[in-house]
């Protein structure tokens, strides 16, 4: 599933960041005051090949 899509979302703000490792998995912080609330997360450039 590497297709690229057209997402329409409605939200209150929105914040650009760079995923960084954590672990075995990626992490992404977001504003102290987001904690609770619930969140969507977009993936905007391609998975490259043999990663």
């Amino acid at each position: 599933m590497n297709e690229q899509m057209k997402i329409e979302v409605q939200a209150y703000q929105v914040v650009e960041k760079t995923v960084k490792v954590s672990g075995n998995s990626g992490r992404v912080y977001v504003p102290k005051e987001w904690v609770g609330k619930k969140v969507k997360v977009f993936l905007i450039e391609p998975i490259g090949e043999g990663i």
